[in-house]
């Protein structure tokens, strides 16, 4: 994979709850993309972002796993986060460093508890986001009621850009409402078609709010709007892509990952609409001497400056570090220093991660993802930066455990072990507490809920 320039690059977090198909739909956008020539299952065990062995047995994705695809001479870096509630660390992680978030809805179970709550995490980080309704080959799904829900319980300014043509076991085709064009999937292709006379008076009504909701982004926009002229196909691309920028609207778009139908349109509006670390506000940090706030914007020739959001035990490599770059370039077999731990620490390889996979490369430059091996100082949140003009950013924030447990070692000889391995667990997952209950004198693991705890100690 080719170095990118920051404006090339869009980091997009996947979130939803769990079992909306966000896996599904990572391993869809890497095959359409090119970067996979099969398309793995999550029942048969073989996805590129799932591949921790509890993640295939249990069916559900533990740990948030990087995965870049390319797309029009762009870069997409997907982070596939969790869906359940008790591993909402990795997604917090993956929200702070991502610049924009795809937020996944099932056709079928609507808007569920933890979509709406990670909604809102989004939106406290001031995240743009688009809104993928999927699912809708399945039995029972409603695009119209989802939409709906969407509307109502995450914002009303959700503005649909497609409409499903077929339903369930029909669902053939989109409407591409900005176009106004009937998009068919035949044999793996997408064909284009004139609009099924059945939807031209629902696409005629939603291409409307569409025009009025892009317009009303922009001043010239709307002033053109209101003296009744007609928008060009151009300014009203120009007033979606601003109004996803500022947050004052959030595209809808359908499909089904399963059967990789809207894939590439997903990812044309991933590249169209989502920000580049450029479209974004600079990272704000504290210089080590003076402890003045300054902004970091990401310049790849500048000093560097990165964060480490997630730690990993790699059987093959060892402790692996994820980290995003602010600014700069983190470059293989080099020397950085760690502003939290006030140390200097030695890089060996870089690599860009792809699921379990790292590729090794020379540097990842400003606004890109990448992972170090056996870094000996640096923990989750640390800011690995140039010692001469040091800064600190601001640490990562986890919720509080809410579920406790005792844990023993099977044998008196093992405690020693127990608590090693207890502590390197921590280190990895920021969410996870230890402690010793003076009266009983038992050692109590704490998590954020049973599956957590259940598979920390298995």
């Amino acid at each position: 994979m080719k170095d990118y320039a920051p404006d090339k690059l869009r980091n997009v977090a996947l979130i939803s709850h769990g079992s909306a198909g966000k896996t599904s739909l990572t391993e869809a956008l890497l095959f359409t993309s090119g970067g996979s020539d099969r398309l793995g299952r999550v029942d048969e065990g073989n996805t590129v972002a799932d591949y921790d062995p509890d993640e295939i047995k249990r069916k559900i994705t533990i740990n948030t796993a990087v995965v870049p695809c390319e797309w029009t001479g762009c870069k997409v870096n997907l982070l596939d986060t969790p869906g359940y509630a008790d591993f909402i660390g990795d997604v917090i992680s993956a929200l702070e460093v991502a610049d924009a978030a795809l937020v996944l809805v099932c056709a079928v179970s609507g808007v569920e508890v933890n979509t709406a709550r990670m909604w809102h995490l989004a939106g406290e980080k001031g995240l743009p986001r688009i809104i993928f309704i999927n699912k809708l080959d399945r039995e029972n799904a409603h695009f119209d009621r989802v939409l709906d829900q969407v509307q109502a319980e995450l914002s009303p300014r959700a503005i649909p850009l497609q409409l499903p043509i077929g339903a369930e076991a029909n669902f053939r085709g989109i409407v591409d409402l900005v176009g106004m064009k009937a998009l068919l999937f035949q044999n793996g292709k997408v064909e284009e078609a004139p609009l099924p006379e059945e939807l031209k008076a629902a696409a005629e009504a939603q291409r409307e709010k569409l025009v009025e909701a892009a317009a009303e982004t922009d001043d010239e926009l709307t002033l053109k709007y209101l003296d009744g002229e007609e928008l060009t196909q151009e300014e009203i691309l120009r007033g979606l892509r601003q109004g996803t920028l500022t947050g004052k609207l959030f595209p809808v778009l359908c499909g089904s990952a399963y059967q990789n139908k809207g894939m590439g349109l997903l990812l044309d509006a991933i590249v169209g609409y989502l920000p580049s670390p450029l479209d974004r506000p600079p990272a704000k940090a504290t210089q080590a001497a003076g402890r003045s706030e300054v902004e970091i914007a990401p310049d790849p020739n500048g000093t560097l400056v990165a964060q480490a959001f997630k730690t990993m035990a790699d059987p093959f490599v060892g402790k692996l570090t994820y980290f995003r770059v602010y600014r700069g370039k983190l470059v293989s077999d080099s020397i950085v220093y760690n502003t939290a731990k006030e140390k200097a620490e030695r890089v060996g390889q870089v690599f860009i991660p792809r699921g379990k996979t790292q590729n090794p490369v020379s540097a990842v430059v400003a606004g890109d993802i990448g992972a170090v091996a056996k870094l000996q100082e640096t923990a989750t949140g640390d800011t690995l930066c140039d010692k001469d003009k040091a800064v600190l950013l601001p640490p990562l924030e986890f919720p509080r455990p809410s579920y406790s447990v005792a844990v023993a070692a099977k044998s008196k000889g093992d405690e020693d072990k127990l608590g090693l391995g207890l502590s390197r667990l921590m280190e990895e997952d920021p969410t996870l507490t230890l402690k010793k209950e003076a009266e009983t004198r038992e050692l109590i693991l704490c998590g954020m809920g049973d599956v957590h705890i259940d598979v920390t100690v298995e």
